[in-house]
Order: C-alpha cells, then sequence, then structure tokens
C-alpha cells in the first residue's frame, strides 16, 4: 500500500474550469424549471396533474444518477472518467431542449402533451447523467482543503447559469421585443421557444469547455492521491455499498427530504399560483398568464443571484461557524421567504422573499456535498454521489404523487402549496440541526 500523497492544490481558475460546464447544465435546468409547467399547460395539460409530469426529473434522477457514478468509477478513458459522461449527457439534453417547446409540431406522432412530457423525459435522464460525474469531478479534483471553495465555486456558477436561464424569456419579450403570445394556431410563446434554443446551444459550449480544459487525474495518480492499491481490485456488489451507507449521507438524508420535497413544489405552482394571487387569472394562454410565467423567470432569477452572492460568503461563513450552523439558518431563511409570498399582493415585492430562497438554495447546492464529501471511500465516490441523490430524487417522488392530493386539501388554490412549501422548507433547517452530527 502506497503512502497517502496530498492532492495539489488548484488554482482558482483551475477549479473554476472543473465547474464550468455546470454553467450551461443550469442555464437549461432554470428554464426547464421556471417554464415546463407554462409549456405543459399552454399544450393542454390540466393544473391538478402538473406534479405527475414532473415526475420525469426525480425519476430518473433517482435511476440513472447512481448507474452513471457506478460506471463513472470503473471507467477509464482518454477523456478521462467523469467527462465522457458529462459531455454525452449535455448533447442529448440540448437536443431535447430544442424539441420539446415545439412539441405542438409533433401532433402527427404523438398527442402535444406526451410528446412534451417524453421530451421533459428526455431532458431529464440526460441532466442527470451530466450533473452527477460534476459532483463528483470536484471530489476527484480539489483536496480536502479546497472543499468548501470547490463546491462554493459550483454553487455559485450554477446559480449564475440559474439567472441567465431564469431571465431569459423576459429579457426576449422586453429588450429584444420577441413575442410573449402564442401567434394565431400556435400554443407556446416564441420568447420559450427562443429561450431554449439559446439554452440548449451555451449548455454544449461550456461543458465543452470544462472538457477541454480538465484534465482528470489518470488511475495510477487518482490510487497515489487517495491511498488505493490499483493491484488489488476488491469487487463490491451494489447491494454491498447500500448496506454501508454512510452514516453521514443517512443523516444527511432527513434534512434533504424536507428540502427538496420544498423545491419541488415551489418550481411546480409558483407560475399558476402567482397567476392566479396576483394577475387574477388562470388561463394558460392569457396574457396575463404568460406574463405572470415571465415575472415567474425573474423572481426565479432574483433568487440564484442572492444565491451566487451568498455562495462567495459560504466558505468564510462555513469555516468560522461550522457547515452546519450555516445550513440550519440558510434552510430556515428559505422557509419564510416561501411562506411570505402568501401574504405579498405586488409582483414587485415577490422579490423580497427570494432572499431567503436564494440563500437556502445556495447553501443545498453545497454544504450537503461538502459535509459528505469527506466521508466517502475514494474508490467509490461517484457511485455513493449517485446513491446521494435519491435523497434529492425520492422526496421530489413524494411531492409529485402528492401534489393534486395536497392542493385540493388547501383549497384548490397554487398559492397556498407555497406555503406547503415554506414548512417544508423550515423543517428542513430544524432536521440539519438536531440529526447531522458529523464533524466539519
Amino acid at each position: 500500500m502506497s503512502n497517502t500523497v496530498k492532492k495539489p492544490l488548484l488554482s482558482f481558475w483551475q477549479i473554476w474550469n472543473v465547474s464550468f460546464g455546470f454553467l450551461g447544465v443550469q442555464i437549461g435546468y432554470s428554464l426547464q424549471n421556471a417554464n415546463t409547467s407554462r409549456i405543459l399547460s399552454a399544450i393542454g395539460a390540466d393544473p391538478h396533474n402538473l406534479s405527475l409530469f414532473w415526475l420525469a426529473a426525480p425519476l430518473a434522477g433517482l435511476f440513472v444518477q447512481p448507474i452513471v457514478g457506478l460506471s463513472s468509477d470503473k471507467i477509464w478513458t482518454k477523456l478521462g472518467r467523469r467527462i465522457p459522461f458529462i459531455l454525452g449527457g449535455a448533447i442529448v439534453s440540448a437536443l431535447a431542449m430544442f424539441f420539446m417547446p415545439n412539441s405542438e409540431h409533433f401532433a402527427s406522432l404523438l398527442p402535444a402533451v406526451f410528446f412534451g412530457a417524453m421530451m421533459l423525459l428526455f431532458m431529464d435522464v440526460s441532466f442527470n447523467v451530466t450533473m452527477q460525474p460534476f459532483r463528483a469531478l470536484v471530489s476527484d479534483m480539489v483536496d480536502e482543503n479546497q472543499r468548501n471553495q470547490g463546491y462554493s465555486i459550483q454553487s455559485f456558477l450554477i446559480n449564475v447559469g440559474a439567472v441567465v436561464g431564469s431571465l431569459l424569456p423576459f429579457l426576449l419579450t422586453n429588450v429584444f421585443h420577441v413575442a410573449n403570445e402564442p401567434g394565431e394556431g400556435q400554443k407556446v410563446a416564441p420568447t420559450v421557444i427562443w429561450a431554449f434554443y439559446f439554452g440548449g446551444a451555451v449548455l454544449l459550449l461550456s461543458v465543452i469547455w470544462t472538457a477541454l480544459r480538465t484534465k482528470e487525474y489518470p488511475p495510477e495518480e487518482y490510487a497515489k492521491y487517495n491511498n488505493l492499491d490499483m493491484e488489488t481490485e476488491e469487487k463490491v456488489s451494489f447491494l454491498d455499498l447500500l448496506k454501508n451507507i454512510p452514516t453521514t449521507m443517512k443523516q444527511l438524508a432527513i434534512t434533504q427530504f424536507f428540502s427538496w420535497f420544498a423545491l419541488f413544489l415551489m418550481w411546480v405552482y409558483t407560475t399558476q399560483g402567482i397567476a392566479e394571487h396576483i394577475w387574477g387569472t388562470s388561463d394558460a394562454h392569457s396574457k396575463e398568464f404568460n406574463d405572470a410565467g415571465n415575472w415567474t423567470g425573474v423572481i426565479f432569477a432574483a433568487y440564484s443571484v442572492f444565491a451566487a452572492l451568498f455562495s462567495l460568503a459560504i466558505t468564510p461563513l462555513a469555516n468560522r461557524y461550522g457547515r452546519k450552523n450555516i445550513y440550519m439558518l440558510s434552510l430556515l431563511l428559505g422557509g419564510l421567504g416561501l411562506i411570505s409570498m402568501y401574504f405579498i399582493q405586488d409582483k414587485n415585492l415577490l422579490l423580497i422573499p427570494m432572499i431567503g430562497v436564494g440563500v437556502s438554495w445556495a447553501a443545498i447546492l453545497a454544504l450537503p456535498y461538502a459535509i459528505l464529501s469527506s466521508s466517502l471511500p475514494a474508490k467509490q465516490t461517484g457511485v455513493y454521489m449517485g446513491i446521494f441523490n435519491a435523497t434529492i430524487t425520492i422526496p421530489q417522488i413524494a411531492a409529485g404523487l402528492l401534489g393534486g392530493v395536497i392542493l385540493t386539501f388547501v383549497g384548490g388554490q397554487a398559492i397556498n402549496m407555497l406555503v406547503v412549501a415554506g414548512v417544508s422548507m423550515a423543517l428542513a433547517g430544524i432536521c440539519a440541526k438536531l440529526f447531522i452530527t458529523s464533524k466539519d
């Protein structure tokens, strides 16, 4: 067994390049989050069934990410072991983004709603194929002393991408004067279609940048930096991996459940909620509904701006006060922000709750991975990161299955679903304090 050798410390720009592709992935992901309900409503989906369509994302992640993680742990190529998956997923994601807003034009093949749902599934599967290796890539490339910085930079890039993706339809309408209402005989607004074209192109280009600028450690170097013996490769079954899940992952799973349950409800019901609550409409083809859809992009961009700014402060705050404490406070602020949306009647004032939502989002993107990564065995980092994704997908599946029931229970008003989301986010913060015991 060789002596452990610390990984080389990377420069800021080297760490930046490792995660730069996530910028484009998040532009695409944010376009999906802000506009999927809008697109599906426009092509005929019932509001009570929207959460069921959104199940495509967590179901894809639940099965795809562990497989990708296990595969990328074992496969080495000239491009590396994570980057081939990142690149392949990006290509499929971009294609799905080009097709989804044009679902109505494929009615001769499938009903528009089903074609749109299929493209959503393809998009989600490929997003997951791309995202999971990005998480593991930071763990692979960055020394423990730079983990907080590595995941904070990734969080910053994710949130910059989220700002761009969320704002695109609004900017196309108000700056470039692209029509924000469907033309005669059309169902989806041109702003959404062109935003998806742009997002798919940037996704591809940014991932190519990471692929070209990041050189993964070859097997021998990786073994040296992680004190691994490559000659005595131990075969471990997937069931054995599940039986030996690190305690830290189990503790994080409780907090993850409530935080991602909240996020899913927010993504699904915000457009419908503010359209009814502030614009006074539920007609998915009306100008008011499309204005609400654009404003959803604006406030989602706002929380991403606040998240990007807070992500810069996460490292010094976590180093001083502890990861768990900053995680808890961030989630509590997010819950307060979501609940407060119920009491707001002015669309501009909706920007204020986004401060809390943004703080919580930045923490959710960075701190669980920083807490978890040091407890993972080096040989199985990818697969355990994939298994950890179940703590993201299972709560979303639960929210998707229960969304319609909860909507009926709270009186059929989508704005009430944001209150439910806020309560869930606050519970996540309480659980972070009670159940996470790992040392920082």
